[in-house]
């Protein structure tokens, strides 16, 4: 996993903590830090967190892809 997809994942976790957080507590940390929720600064964080969403879906069905793959033993060295 590259570095642009281990930083999407760290994106998408602190995104999803923000759900969380909002959901239970009804408090929106990404709308708190950016004066509110229709401010320009909240939505472009929320475009962020979208797109590292989208990149991390591509890494599930790359995980996906490699367990039906043949997995051949390699012969050992004497």
């Amino acid at each position: 996993m590259g570095k642009v997809h281990k930083l999407a994942l760290a994106i998408t976790i602190i995104g999803a903590l923000n759900w969380g957080v909002a959901g239970i507590f009804r408090f929106d940390v990404v709308a708190q830090f950016a004066g509110g929720f229709a401010e320009p600064l909240a939505r472009f964080i929320y475009i962020i967190i979208g797109i590292s969403g989208l990149l991390n879906l591509g890494l599930l069905f790359d995980q996906s892809r490699n367990r039906h793959e043949e997995i051949v033993p390699v012969p050992e060295k004497a």
